[in-house]
């Protein structure tokens, strides 16, 4: 099912500098699969290593926080629109190497 992702700046630049981008998906975990597929590198500061959402980034499917569901397979419904924010307090971790 198509949902309509609202990308926070740091994100636009995978998109082409798109504010929002369409991904299919019956199940926010699909919906970011699709999301990486059409635009490589968008969730590699969305989704940490264990599949998981980063600490500092919320994700809000129609305004509610999916955090509060406990579960990246909560299922959108039709023409919902997701939105990951970033907390502003926040730094993007840093992938060089050690």
């Amino acid at each position: 099912m198509p949902v309509q992702v609202k990308l926070p700046t740091i994100l636009r630049k995978h998109a082409g500098g798109e504010q929002k981008v369409t991904a299919d998906g019956a199940t926010l975990r699909d919906v970011l699969g699709d999301l990486e597929k059409r635009y490589p590198g968008i969730t590699k500061n969305v989704v940490s290593e264990d599949g998981g959402l980063h600490r500092f980034i919320n994700v809000y499917l129609n305004d509610e926080d999916v955090r509060a569901t406990r579960s990246r397979s909560f299922p959108p419904s039709r023409g919902a629109s997701a939105s990951p924010r970033v907390r502003r307090s926040a730094a993007l971790p840093h992938r060089g190497t050690a």
